[in-house]
């Protein structure tokens, strides 16, 4: 993550928290703005009915482009050494998105994984906005 990175604004970037993964995916659906390319990094499996299904022959579409959903293993994203979320991101941010959602199973480590997101390499890639609680 050199080079071309110091030369660009850093992307928004929401952490999701909630007690199921169907209210945080809404969480981020409401969220979402319409402008730009978004990505949203969602750790574990759908709990059905998923509102972060975007199908643009299922009526309005108003995404000028279709946020792309990762889905991760699900386990604590901190106790697991960042592998996976470091891998997930480092290939996000080779084409930063305009803004980028990463939504967490349990928060019981949301403070450790915010303050791992705030140091390099992602301390300058990424802009932490507020917390998202569903």
């Amino acid at each position: 993550m050199t080079g071309q990175a110091a030369d660009r604004a850093p992307v928004p970037t929401w952490l999701v928290t909630g007690p199921r993964a169907g209210a945080r995916e809404a969480a981020i659906a409401a969220h979402l703005s319409s402008e730009g390319a978004s990505v949203i990094i969602l750790e574990g499996l759908s709990d059905g009915g998923s509102a972060l299904v975007f199908d643009p022959a299922e009526g309005p579409y108003r995404f000028e482009t279709t946020p792309q959903v990762l889905r991760i293993a699900p386990g604590c994203l901190h106790c697991s050494g960042n592998l996976i979320l470091r891998v997930t991101l480092n290939r996000v941010l080779r084409r930063p998105p305009a803004q980028l959602y990463i939504s967490l199973a349990s928060a019981e480590h949301l403070e450790l994984l915010r303050s791992w997101l705030s140091e390099a390499p992602y301390g300058t890639l990424l802009d932490l906005q507020d917390d998202i609680a569903a």
